[in-house]
């Protein structure tokens, strides 16, 4: 009677012990790919997550595109394209984060001054 009753406590200590363990690795594998807590990792890929700046720094911009800020005009090109394909409001994408990536763009590109932004 007593043995069936200690190997079910021993099962679900190990359950426990396993599902903590899995929640801790989760975490710890969010957690490394980060960059000041702000990118989540995806399938290898880094993305922007967070809240917009009233006025739009290289740094957000680069974050946004997923390239360096002195990366080279081919290269965020190419990232502006990928993004605006997943995002464009013809698409079912949002009008507003479409306008934040063209802005990124220019920002980067040095089309357009680091000023106000128009939201």
């Amino acid at each position: 009677m007593t043995t069936p009753l200690v190997a079910g406590l021993g099962v679900a200590a190990a359950a426990f012990v396993g599902k903590q363990a899995v929640q801790a690795y989760v975490k710890l594998r969010a957690s490394q790919g980060s960059i000041f807590g702000s990118v989540v990792g995806s399938v290898g890929k880094q993305y922007y997550k967070g809240g917009f700046l009233p006025e739009m720094t290289k740094r957000e911009a680069s974050l946004i595109l997923g390239v360096r800020e002195s990366a080279g005009e081919e290269r965020i090109k190419d990232a502006h394209r990928r993004i605006m394909v997943a995002n464009h409001p013809d698409s079912g994408g949002s009008s507003y984060v479409a306008a934040k990536v063209n802005e990124a763009k220019d920002v980067l590109l040095g089309k357009k001054k680091q000023g106000r932004s128009p939201f």
